[in-house]
């Protein structure tokens, strides 16, 4: 799936404004974790991409057509095994934060993310790094590329030929970002520094979750303030309520995650009420590289299994500090670009650390070093080539 990361500038806002967009991010941030692609080490096997190939070396569906009846069985299975978009455009996202923040204050969800239909593959909106994230089912902090990789956006349209279905959509979009942005990758596996979640001394202090939700009928209509993407394992609702930056996101069977300020105590609650211990690190990993790409991976190591119920309570202080590292200005300052790393906690506020917020639910982070499978790109352009 996609994960749309609505970068919405936090200077020159109002107070209002500062909570939505604040919100929007840290919406973005959760969904990342829990709806994302297979957790890593579960991501697709090594293989010759074929974004290492030449997009010469794309089979095409039409190509069966024009040989022999003898030639036409190994060109359908190249096609398959290699399949492409029959028509695609890709260009410079016609939205811009300013475009999307106006329309979220008017009471119009706009359209963004990945829309996938039986016959049409489109992604509004979206970095190159979301691209990449999509076609080679990787999460965003797997990839080891450019900073630019996340800056620019753009909207890709895609037909699926006749024949493909939804699960042939990602090798598609590898043929496209090797053709267009000339994109090479390789995967490789290296041990890193990591974060541990393992359980405290005294146990788990977490609720298992009940039943699975209702799965999301994708043709429902849309309620006031919704907007609806494709997930991993179907479709996702994200709803945004205007009067206080509160957002939820419904995963249909996957769960809902609520999120809400409380301005008065200057923390940020961020509620799952269906997410296994692996989901949940990667919640804690995303929340964790906001402080900018030195954060290290959280690893799942509690040997937990099943669903639970999590609650988080997040220090405001500590996640607006995690954004002005990672260049979003803010109330005190803080520029694009800006230096710095993030502070750990408050120790004057009323919130608590992702470290403390960790602990009371029974688990506790540590430092250690583990394998680590990252998604490497060798080369890449920025602007594609023409439609």
């Amino acid at each position: 799936m996609v994960y749309v990361m609505v970068e919405v500038p936090l200077r020159r806002m109002s107070f209002s404004a500062h909570k939505l967009s604040f919100s929007i991010l840290l919406t973005a941030t959760a969904w990342m974790a829990v709806a994302a692609p297979a957790a890593l080490g579960q991501a697709t096997a090594p293989a010759v991409p074929a974004a290492a190939q030449p997009a010469a070396a794309v089979a095409q569906p039409s190509a069966a057509a024009a040989q022999p009846a003898s030639a036409a069985a190994p060109a359908a299975s190249a096609a398959a095994a290699n399949p492409t978009f029959d028509v695609a455009t890709v260009k410079l996202s016609g939205l811009d934060q300013a475009k999307i923040i106006a329309a979220l204050q008017s009471g119009n969800m706009p359209r963004v993310g990945a829309h996938v239909t039986a016959s049409r593959a489109e992604y509004i909106y979206v970095t190159l790094k979301g691209l990449i994230m999509v076609a080679y089912k990787v999460k965003d902090y797997q990839i080891t590329g450019p900073d630019w990789l996340n800056k620019q956006y753009f909207d890709v349209v895609g037909t699926i030929p006749e024949g493909a279905s939804k699960d042939d959509v990602p090798k598609m979009l590898q043929a496209l970002l090797a053709e267009r942005f000339k994109l090479v990758v390789h995967r490789e596996t290296k041990e890193h520094p990591v974060l541990a979640l393992v359980v405290g001394k005294g146990g788990p202090k977490m609720k298992e979750s009940p039943a699975a939700g209702a799965a999301i009928d994708p043709d429902a209509p849309l309620k006031p303030g919704e907007m609806q993407m494709d997930g991993e394992d179907g479709p996702v609702r994200v709803t945004v309520n205007m009067k206080d930056g509160s957002s939820t996101v419904n995963m249909g069977a996957k769960g809902t995650i609520r999120q809400r300020m409380d301005m008065q105590t200057q923390t940020y609650h961020i509620d799952a009420d269906t997410t296994t211990m692996a989901g949940f690190a990667d919640m804690l990993t995303n929340i964790m590289k906001m402080g900018g790409s030195d954060g290290k991976q959280v690893v799942d190591m509690t040997g937990l299994k099943g669903n639970y119920q999590v609650a988080v309570e997040l220090s405001m202080a500590d996640l607006m500090a995690m954004a002005r590292a990672q260049g979003y200005g803010g109330p005190g300052g803080g520029a694009p670009g800006g230096s710095g790393a993030a502070v750990a906690s408050d120790p004057g506020g009323s919130g608590t650390s992702a470290y403390s917020a960790v602990e009371k639910l029974g688990l506790r982070l540590e430092p250690r070093k583990a394998p680590v499978e990252q998604l490497v790109v060798d080369s890449v352009e920025k602007t594609p080539t023409e439609n």
